[in-house]
């Protein structure tokens, strides 16, 4: 997931170099379609990973499985679902391209080329958000024989999934 997003930031940089992200700003109706996309996803992926804590009934000190039967640890269809979920969820969340529109062109200097210059400081977010990540990751390894138990993943599922859920009404509601 970590990669998805980070790639996600990365092309919203590249996107904003370009101009395409100044369309955010100028056009509500651009910037609205990409929000409601964006809560529809989260709530979506948020009720989902709900509903799946109540079908799952792995017993303590199981390892524990996601909605598809597959085991946790299982290797590239849950590092490329991740991937996928991290991308999507970046690239529907206007507020980034907000963000970038709003920052990243005060940082580049006139004189320079806008792709380069602004892919090389969405490049350097990119590498703090990995910086960030490794400490997290490190953070969960010590935890991981707790977290592997099918009572921690449907503890740790039940309250991310009401998160994203209530982070994508609030996308709706709020701005």
């Amino acid at each position: 997931m970590v990669l998805g997003i980070q790639t996600g930031t990365l092309m919203w940089g590249a996107l904003t170099s370009l101009g395409v992200t100044a369309l955010l700003t100028a056009s509500h109706i651009a910037y609205e379609v990409l929000r409601w996309a964006g809560a529809a996803y989260l709530v979506w992926m948020g009720v989902r990973m709900l509903a799946g804590t109540f079908r799952r009934k792995a017993a303590d000190g199981e390892p524990a499985t996601p909605m598809d039967g597959h085991p946790v640890t299982s290797g590239t269809d849950t590092m490329l679902r991740g991937f996928r979920q991290g991308l999507t969820t970046n690239l529907l969340n206007p507020k980034v391209g907000v963000f970038y529109v709003a920052v990243l062109p005060q940082f580049i200097p006139a004189q320079t080329s806008h792709l380069a210059m602004g892919i090389l400081l969405a490049s350097v977010h990119v590498a703090l958000g990995l910086l960030w990540s490794t400490a997290l990751v490190a953070f969960a390894r010590g935890l991981r024989g707790w977290l592997r138990t099918g009572r921690a993943r449907r503890l740790l599922d039940r309250v991310a999934g009401t998160v994203i859920a209530a982070f994508g009404i609030r996308l709706v509601l709020g701005d």
